[in-house]
């Protein structure tokens, strides 16, 4: 099986709402999102996919993130924003962009920090 991941980075707000702490205040991040990419069929020039697609995909469904209060957009209105949250919805927008018979998206990381990241993917 191949994998393929790229990076990419929006900034913004969020405030995690019920938290209890200092992270209850507005406050913002330069996130990092890696998004991963598998399949077992490279096409005939040995490619899974070209990561400029990857990226061009990715960059699309961040620009609707990037320098915006998260709280203040659809899907974060009603749920708080937490790295975990933004994982799973960067992944579910990406799922149609990517996915065909041969090529899967597999992953999708968030890191709010340097040190401190989330992961969603649908495998067990």
């Amino acid at each position: 099986m191949f994998e393929l991941m790229i990076t990419s980075e929006f900034s913004a707000a969020h405030q995690l709402k019920e938290y209890g702490g200092k992270c209850e205040a507005l406050h913002g991040h330069n996130w990092r999102v890696e998004v991963y990419v598998k399949s077992s069929v490279p096409d005939k020039i040995g490619m899974v996919m070209d990561f400029a697609d990857i990226k061009k995909a990715a960059n699309l469904i961040l620009a609707e993130l990037d320098h915006k209060n998260l709280n203040e957009i659809q899907p974060f209105r009603d749920k708080n924003p937490t790295a975990e949250n933004i994982s799973l919805w960067v992944f579910n927008q990406l799922l149609s962009k990517i996915n065909s018979d041969n090529i899967k998206l597999s992953k999708v990381r968030v890191w709010e920090t340097e040190t401190s990241c989330a992961s969603y993917s649908e495998e067990s």
